[in-house]
């Protein structure tokens, strides 16, 4: 199906954002917004407007070289707390970790102590100390609290000292300083603001520092920016020519004290304004003089700089965002239970306090034996019992639920470290999870949010296919050129310039180029190797603007036609095995609007040529008539385009010498003109780019990542969408969008103006409604998309402000500043919120239209729009939000979202520092969330499901049994037994079903995809199961309460004893309760291990095994207050009598549940009943699957073309054609290596 791309200058006009821009929302400043000539005319003719200072936000930092002291003036100092104040200029050390030694404890207790089970517990220890209302020893809860709390903070301890750890790592990193004449090596956290420094190459960058010179000429400083971005091909930077010429020695070094001037700390990573003062003189600093920390120096032997930034004013800190606290969802809902369990417990001993009151007015009082000789009124005992059955029936609230599911928490987290098949051999990189208390969030992530660069893709570039003169090569052929259905990569051994990591299928290509008979594959790859902006070092290592660029030079390289080398008026390449030198006249750089690139040369003989590539859709408007090969051309693009490839058209124009002279003074003019120079230089460049002759055209793949598309697909199926933030042009992301198949054919796609339209429409059509017809609750909206058929949105970060009237609320906010009032009121039909509550339904909108599509893509936004998508998506969908990257411009949105995922191994591990888990390749995302997360989710709600109905069963028997004890808050059990119950009796088996329990493997957990649904709708954990777990309780407790008292009325025992009395109903009770809650937890449990089998019978084991010691003479005798049930558990478990009590209770405790699990599972099974009850089937279905060799994925067929080099940003033509690049002193080569790197490593072009 045929789909018109959307015209970005389409009904907008040029009031509509530009697509190529990256518009900063984030901490832009006022005066950074030009007054638009809209809003000029909106003034009244001849206003008055106050005198507006000359951007007083931007310079309000100075730094001055080589003087700490200057820092610390007074006029540099901020206050922290009332009159203790520090400096405003942060120290280089960072710090991430929470306590040091002397505020752990204090700290810890603080926090452990905010949760309110805890607190409650604390006061319920205080209560038990008071004599008249205790009712239980008071160790029944020191000891459980003790425990809990210590476990707790060790786990917390563990956590911060790998914090300290990273931390320490990082602070005590090594770099020069320059001090007292000399550089001296210094830790990192030593470097201070206003310090020269000296890196080598291969060095991180300590701090934001204003390069000063380097060994390279005109001090250029190449930089690699992986931990910023994530991208691996090389970025430049450059010293001011004036410190280049006067400060290289380290006694010029000392002497320099300029006094810079300049922005304040901001995380703009695209901009730095600020000036220079030295010698009385002024210069002008921008961010192409700006060392950013985290990035590394490549390429450059020594280089020196200004510390303008340290420490957490550093723009890579501040690209930070803030650090959230991240709670799951069942951690919410389970401290939403606790106060619903806390307000029954109240309900409850409010009741049977009012009972007792009652009760000891009409009996008590009169019962000569219960006279206590304190003389309390009937309301004060009520009173009494109120506290009295807080403390008894305390154990409503669990104490070990917390601990219980922080160790649960911590074993899952361990199991995904230790997963082999998230284990990326490659780059010897295991996934780490970094955090131990989301993983089961992983089990409900509705929502998907991933960068694209080093994410989708590996950020390598391959040449895969070319067409020369209409015929296509790059398939897997002979030297003869017979197609082979499996070929072998060519062997380059004849090359001595070759790189050998080069692959490439077709050998005919290489025999027609070796020939020397093909004039036109020839010129093709002449054209290759002399029309770019790469530049090359003495070590043949070339540094590319783009990715792109360095892919297509290589290839050059590897048939034949090498670049060497270039001044500022030469190529020099070799062409087989002869050296050429080329005049390069001209150079007309790439930039977004032109979409290609072009060279003028002078050739040996004296012809001047141009070369020119670009994008098909400008290429061949400028063509010749003459020109041929344009349909088969056309052809082999569609075909490269279905495959996903990036596609570039290569053609040339010999220019007669006169031609050239005349085109020649206009391009002189047009550099020198002050007014709209560039314009002036794309006007000239139409003039000399047209009449073009075809050669051919290239096709590069943008290598994604093994595994991408199929796990993409697999989590569709899953119901999780995904939506892709990425600081890429439109075209490189919509590319991207199809390779790994988010976007298909049949995907109707809308782009930024139409979705505009679609917004503005709904809000004049909400507009003309009545005021009184609004209602108060919010409706669902209409749906956007009424016709059939999946859509897909891709929309640019300029849109997106546009949108969500962002940049309009900067205007207006500038427009307040410029008047110093407030504006009247907006026209509705101008496009702006009339308030506050319009704009938030203009966000609510977007959001439904966006969630209404199959796919979503925002391309060109800024790291702190990838944060408030994902902020706008968590608020109004209330959503579970995964975010997934590898770059710092990637951590807002990690830790905006639910959970955070960084890609690890990379060279950039600033996304790694603020996740939540990490990996190193995408496709692990996969087995993370369908099996880890899912499994993590079903273990915990079944955990928690069995927990709350375990404790129901074994408080509410207090409640039954003071029916029959005067409302006195007398406990039903044994003192020991309420301390143990939940620490030793009832805790392993229940907490290695929240550890090791699965329903289905591994594998079929990947198969069905389905199974993942029931986590997102929260299904199995809810208020519904909270309740189903409470009457399960009760109807238990009734059970073990009232069978073994209607056993004990008028009852004989074996030996003519009646065994009614208080302490042997105690421990049949409590024995009943033991039986149950092992076999119910069994019969929940879907995944037998030894483990497992030996946790329930063990915990009935020392159940026994405990409760005759402390039944014993022997314990009576040393603690005769503490132990007071002596021989009570012998004298009533020798009776048969009793058993058979203790087994009928247990039979009809579980005898319902076993029906209603059978009725449940035969007659409404889920998903996950089905699969298992197949399971023997799909597991010899996969290994016979498995058997047999899987196919290749392959591409789905589109109808649009990708263009040129997207991800290709301006060249380097400026820094050529100034000559700042040129080396001084040339040096000679004795010689080539074997094989040369294009790059410092090879997976980066």
């Amino acid at each position: 199906m045929s789909r018109p791309r959307a015209d970005s200058e389409g009904s907008q006009g040029s009031r509509g954002p530009d697509d190529e821009v990256m518009p900063y929302s984030d901490d832009e400043t006022d005066d950074e917004l030009e007054p638009e000539s809209d809003e000029a005319r909106e003034e009244p003719p001849g206003a008055e407007h106050p005198p507006v200072e000359a951007k007083p936000s931007e310079m309000g930092w100075k730094v001055k070289s080589n003087d700490r002291a200057y820092h610390q003036l007074p006029e540099f100092q901020k206050k922290v707390f009332l009159c203790i104040k520090k400096s405003r200029y942060s120290g280089n050390a960072i710090k991430t970790y929470k306590y040091n030694v002397l505020t752990f404890i204090p700290l810890n207790l603080y926090e452990q102590f905010k949760r309110v089970a805890n607190l409650y517990f604390l006061a319920l220890l205080i209560l038990q100390i008071i004599p008249d209302i205790t009712t239980l020893p008071w160790y029944t809860t020191l000891i459980p609290l003790v425990v809990v709390l210590s476990i707790t903070a060790i786990k917390d301890l563990v956590d911060d000292l790998a914090r300290h750890r990273m931390d320490k790592e990082i602070n005590n990193r090594k770099t020069e300083v320059l001090l007292d004449g000399r550089f001296e090596s210094a830790k990192w956290r030593e470097v201070q603001v206003g310090d020269v420094v000296r890196m080598k190459k291969n060095d991180f960058i300590p701090a934001d520092i204003l390069l000063l010179s380097s060994s390279n000429p005109n001090s250029l400083c190449y930089v690699e920016t992986a931990e910023l971005d994530g991208e691996t091909n090389l970025k430049f930077r450059m010293g001011l020519r004036v410190t280049d010429e006067q400060l290289q020695g380290e006694q010029q070094l000392a002497g320099f004290d300029a006094l810079i001037e300049c922005e304040e700390p901001n995380n703009r990573l695209d901009k730095f304004i600020g000036t220079m003062l030295w010698n009385r003189e002024r210069y002008p600093l921008d961010l192409d003089n700006m060392l950013l920390r985290g990035c590394k120096i490549r390429n450059t032997d020594v280089c020196h700089g200004l510390v303008i930034f340290a420490g957490a004013d550093t723009k890579i800190m501040r690209n930070g965002g803030k650090t959230r606290f991240k709670r799951t969802k069942i951690d919410e809902l389970m401290n939403y239970m606790v106060y619903t369990i806390f307000a029954l417990l109240v309900l409850v001993a409010a009741g049977l306090a009012i009972g007792h009151t009652f009760w000891y007015e009409q009996i008590g009082a009169k019962a000569w034996y219960l006279f206590d000789n304190k003389g309390y009124s009937a309301s004060h005992r009520g009173f009494l019992s109120f506290w009295g059955y807080i403390i008894v029936l305390n154990t409503m609230v669990p104490i070990s639920l917390y601990v219980s599911v922080e160790v649960i928490r911590l074993g899952q987290s361990k199991f995904i470290n230790w997963d082999l098949q998230m284990y990326y051999a490659e780059k010897d990189t295991p996934a780490k999870a970094r955090t131990t208390t989301l993983n089961e969030q992983l089990g409900q992530i509705e929502y998907i949010f991933s960068d694209k660069t080093g994410t989708l893709t590996q950020n390598i570039m391959q040449f895969k296919k070319c067409t020369i003169a209409g015929r296509s090569y790059g398939d897997a052929t002979t030297a003869e050129g017979v197609s082979l259905d499996r070929g072998r990569p060519v062997d380059w051994s004849w090359n001595r310039y070759a790189d050998k990591m080069f692959q490439f299928m077709d050998h005919s290509l290489v025999a027609t180029v070796r020939s020397g008979k093909d004039k036109d594959a020839m010129e093709f790859f002449k054209l290759l190797s002399l029309c770019h902006t790469v530049m090359v070092d003495e070590e043949m290592v070339y540094q590319a603007a783009s990715p792109d660029e360095g892919a297509l030079v290589t290839a050059a390289r590897n048939f034949g036609y090498v670049f060497l080398r270039r001044t500022q008026d030469t190529i020099t390449i070799r062409e087989g095995d002869q050296e050429n030198s080329y005049e390069m006249l001209a150079l007309l750089d790439f930039n977004s609007d032109r979409k290609r690139m072009s060279i003028i040369l002078r050739f040996p003989d004296g012809r001047i040529r141009l070369y020119c590539k670009g994008a098909d859709t400008v290429i061949y408007e400028r063509l010749s008539a003459e020109s041929r090969h344009k349909e088969s051309t056309q052809t082999a693009l569609d075909i490269f385009a279905n495959e996903t490839l990036r596609t570039l058209c290569l053609c040339y124009k010999d220019i007669s010498a006169g031609e050239y002279e005349a085109w020649a003074r206009k391009h002189k003019e047009a550099q020198v003109t002050m007014a709209d120079r560039d314009a002036a230089l794309d006007r000239v460049y139409e003039e000399i780019e047209k009449n073009l002759m075809l050669i051919g055209a290239t096709a590069i793949e943008d290598k994604l990542q093994d595994g991408v598309p199929e796990t993409i697909a697999k989590l569709a199926k899953a119901d999780i969408k995904i939506w892709v933030l990425t600081g890429d042009k439109k075209e490189t992301a919509e590319n991207i969008g199809y390779a790994c198949s988010l976007l298909t054919d049949d995907m109707q796609i809308h782009y930024g103006e139409d979705v505009n339209e679609k917004l503005s429409t709904r809000q004049t059509t909400r507009r003309a409604q009545p005021q009184s017809n609004r209602p108060g609750k919010r409706k669902p909206a209409d749906p956007f998309f009424t016709q059939m058929g999946k859509n897909a949105l891709i929309i640019t970060g300029g849109w997106l402000n546009e949108i969500l009237y962002e940049k309009k609320k900067k205007r207006r906010r500038l427009r307040l500043r410029r008047l110093g009032r407030r504006p009247p009121p907006s026209n509705p039909q101008d496009g702006q919120p009339l308030n506050d509550s319009e704009k938030e339904q203009r966000q609510i909108d977007f959001v439904d239209m966006a969630c209404e599509c199959e796919a979503v893509i925002c391309c060109r936004v800024t790291p702190k729009q990838k944060g408030n998508v994902v902020s706008l998506v968590k608020k109004y969908k209330k959503a579970v939000t995964l975010s997934i990257g590898d770059g710092a411009n990637d951590v807002n949105m990690i830790k905006t979202a639910d959970i955070g995922v960084g890609i690890s191994g990379q060279e950039g591990m600033q996304a790694v520092m603020s996740s939540d888990y990490a990996f190193a390749q995408f496709r692990y995302l996969e087995r993370l969330l369908l099996v880890h997360g899912r499994w993590s989710y079903i273990r915990m709600c079944k955990f928690l499901r069995f927990f709350f109905f375990k404790n129901f069963a074994f408080t509410l028997v207090h409640f039954w049994y003071s029916f029959f004890s005067g409302y006195s808050s007398q406990v039903a059990y044994e003192d020991w037994f309420i301390t143990l119950y939940n620490l030793c009796y009832s805790s392993l088996p229940v907490l290695l079903v929240g550890l090791l329990d699965q329903d289905v493997n591994d594998k079929l957990s990947l198969r069905f995809p389905k199974l993942y649904l029931p986590g997102q709708q929260g299904a199995l954990f809810n208020y519904k199961n909270f309740f189903v777990s409470l009457f399960h309780g009760i109807f238990v407790s009734l059970i073990i309460f009232f069978i073994p008292y209607g056993a004990f009325l008028q009852t004989m025992g074996q030996d003519g004893e009646a065994p009614s009395d208080y302490q042997s109903f105690a421990v049949v009770t409590a024995s009943s309760l033991i039986f149950i809650v092992n076999l119910q937890i069994s019969l929940d449990t879907s995944y037998w291990t030894f483990v497992n089998c030996f946790a329930v019978l063990g915990s009935i084991a020392i159940y026994f095994g405990i409760m005759f010691d402390i039944h014993s003479a022997g314990i009576h005798v040393i603690f005769p207050s503490q132990f007071t049930f002596t021989g009570a558990a012998s004298n009533a478990l020798r009776q048969p009598y009793l058993w058979l009590t203790i087994v009928l209770t247990v039979g009809i405790s579980l005898l319902p549940v076993i029906c209603i699990q059978f009725l449940s599972k035969t007659i409404w099974p889920s998903v996950g009943d089905k699969v298992q009850r197949n399971r023997k089937k799909y597991e010899a279905d996969l290994e016979r699957e498995e058997r047999e060799k899987a196919p290749a994925f392959q591409r789905g067929r589109r109808s649009r073309r990708s263009a040129y080099a997207f991800s290709h940003s301006q060249g380097y033509a400026d820094l050529i054609s100034s000559g700042r690049s040129i080396r001084r002193k040339p040096t000679g080569r004795a010689g080539l290596q074997q094989s040369i790197r294009e790059v410092p490593h090879a997976e980066n072009i």
